[in-house]
C-alpha cells in the first residue's frame, strides 16, 4: 500500500541519520519537517519532501468526497478519501476525515495509527502520541503504531527512553520483521548517542 511505503521510507530516512541529528541538535528543537518518522510517523525530518510530495488525485477525492457527504455514516469512505491526501502528503486535509470515520468507527486501528501520523505530520506530537495511545489500547503489539510512536518520541520529544521502550517492543513482538530491524537501527542510533542509556 502506498501509505505503508510512504511510513517505511520515512522511516529510513530518520534513521539514516538519526546519529547525527541526535549529536548534533540534542539541544535544538525538533526538525522542522512537514511530515513525521513513522511512519513516524511517522517528525519525519522530511525537510525535502515538499519538493518532490506526490500528486494529489483530485478528480479521485472529489468523487469520495461527494460519496461522503451523500453517505454520512459511510465510515470507510471517509477512510479512503483520508487515505487519498495522506498518500499525497496533504495531511491537512486527511486529518479531518480520519476524524470523522474514526467517530464512525473507533476501533479502525489502521485510520487511528494513520491520523497519528498526520498529526505528527503538522508538528502536533503530543496528539499524534495520544493517538497511538488510543491505537495500541486496541492492539497493544500493533508493530506500525509502535515504530511509529518510538520516532516521535525520538523526534518529536526527545524521550530516547521511551523510543527505545516503544522499538523493543517491535523487536520483541516480531523480532524478523522489516519493522523490528528498523526498531534496531533507531536502538542503536540512540545508545550510540547515549550510552547512558544502556541498561
Amino acid at each position: 500500500m502506498k501509505r505503508e511505503s510512504i511510513m517505511f521510507s520515512m522511516v529510513g530516512m530518520l534513521f539514516g541519520i538519526l546519529i547525527g541529528w541526535i549529536v548534533g541538535s540534542q539541544h535544538a528543537g525538533p526538525p522542522t519537517a512537514s511530515a513525521p518518522p513513522a511512519s513516524a510517523p511517522s517528525g519525519s525530518s522530511a525537510s525535502g519532501r515538499a519538493a518532490s510530495a506526490p500528486t494529489l488525485d483530485v478528480q479521485r477525492a472529489s468523487e469520495l468526497e461527494r460519496t461522503a457527504n451523500s453517505q454520512p455514516n459511510n465510515a470507510a469512505v471517509r477512510v479512503e478519501l483520508a487515505n487519498v491526501y495522506f498518500d499525497a502528503e496533504r495531511f491537512d486535509l486527511a486529518v479531518p476525515w480520519y476524524e470523522a470515520a474514526l467517530k464512525l468507527d473507533p476501533k479502525n486501528l489502521d485510520a487511528s495509527t494513520d491520523l497519528g501520523v498526520s498529526y505528527y505530520s503538522l508538528n502536533q506530537a503530543d496528539r499524534a502520541l495520544a493517538q497511538f495511545d488510543h491505537s495500541l489500547s486496541l492492539d497493544p503489539k500493533h508493530l506500525k503504531t509502535l515504530l511509529d510512536q518510538g520516532i516521535v518520541r525520538a523526534f518529536g520529544k526527545k524521550d530516547f527512553a521511551g523510543a527505545i521502550d516503544s522499538w523493543q517492543k517491535v523487536i520483541a513482538a516480531a523480532p524478523t520483521s522489516p519493522e523490528a530491524q528498523q526498531a534496531k537501527q533507531g536502538i542503536d542510533g540512540i545508545l550510540s548517542a547515549h550510552p547512558e542509556l544502556k541498561k
